[in-house]
């Protein structure tokens, strides 16, 4: 369970590096661009993927096109998530996407529904209800953006998880796909920065750049370590998932709360509580 726990930390840093860019100085926007340099190389020299399969017939371009597309917005809807609505709210919307992974699972893939995943999702569902209900109250002034991006947050990851459920349906290995969309969100990244800097509303920096690679460790470290977990207890991937999701929203919600004062409604905190259950029903169903 060590793997898991890695994998957990690095996920929550992931957030508190996106919620200090601002104190820091960092660009968002470049700092997801350099993760991504970061994240296909260590992918390439890691899991040495085969490029070959990408030749094969029947290689879902559209879907990893689509992903080296997403990839990168949703990166930065979850930068503008935890800086509006904070790290709690963010990390357990993005949890909790998998509800929509799952309705797909049941419409597009032909997975059978069950009670537990039933009621998994309805409270999931609920949770999110409840995280983003009147969600302004915790930042005054920030308005719409404090439901909305979390929203966002949930659509997109849902959306991402779906897209990787087609590509590996296809038959495509995971090391190669995972370089493949890195890639791919590098070169959209890059030019969505070159477009900022072209149009004189930002300038490149040495420590939006660094900021970047740690970003890219710690965004590829989560992968490996939750690769890592799986493969070292193959006999549970309902154990390992279940310990991740809700280890990333208890966490969270413990840097949140006591570290950077996240202001809560008994309602929003409802919702976070919720998210246990929900994954828990989820990954047992």
């Amino acid at each position: 369970m060590s793997f898991v726990l890695l994998s957990v930390i690095c996920s929550v840093l992931v957030s508190v590096l996106l919620k200090l860019t601002r104190t820091w100085h960092i660009d968002v926007g470049q700092a997801i661009a350099w993760n991504y340099v970061v994240a296909a190389a260590l992918t390439a020299i890691l899991l040495r993927p085969r490029l070959d399969s990408l030749h094969m017939p029947g290689t879902p371009w559209l879907a990893l096109l689509a992903l080296g597309v997403l990839l990168p917005t949703i990166f930065l809807a979850l930068a503008a998530a935890v800086r509006h609505a904070g790290i709690v709210r963010s990390d357990a919307a993005q949890r909790l996407s998998l509800v929509l992974s799952l309705l797909a699972a049941f419409v597009l893939f032909g997975e059978q529904l069950t009670f537990a995943k039933a009621a998994g999702m309805a409270i999931g569902l609920a949770a999110l209800l409840c995280m983003v209900w009147r969600a302004g109250m915790a930042t005054p002034g920030a308005g719409a953006a404090t439901w909305f991006y979390p929203l966002l947050v949930f659509a997109g990851f849902g959306t991402i998880d779906i897209l990787l459920k087609r590509v590996a349906a296809a038959g495509v290995p995971l090391g190669t796909s995972l370089l493949g969309m890195f890639a791919l969100a590098l070169l959209v990244a890059t030019a969505m920065q070159l477009w900022r800097r072209a149009r004189g509303t930002t300038r490149f920096t040495v420590r939006s750049a660094a900021g970047g690679l740690l970003l890219g460790l710690l965004n590829f470290g989560n992968i490996l370590f939750y690769l890592r977990a799986h493969q070292a207890l193959p006999q549970h991937p309902a154990l390992v998932f279940t310990s991740m999701n809700i280890g990333v929203v208890a966490l969270s919600a413990m840097v949140g709360l006591l570290l950077f004062r996240e202001r809560l409604s008994s309602l929003n905190l409802a919702g976070v509580a919720l998210v246990i259950p929900a994954i828990a029903l989820l990954a047992a169903g």
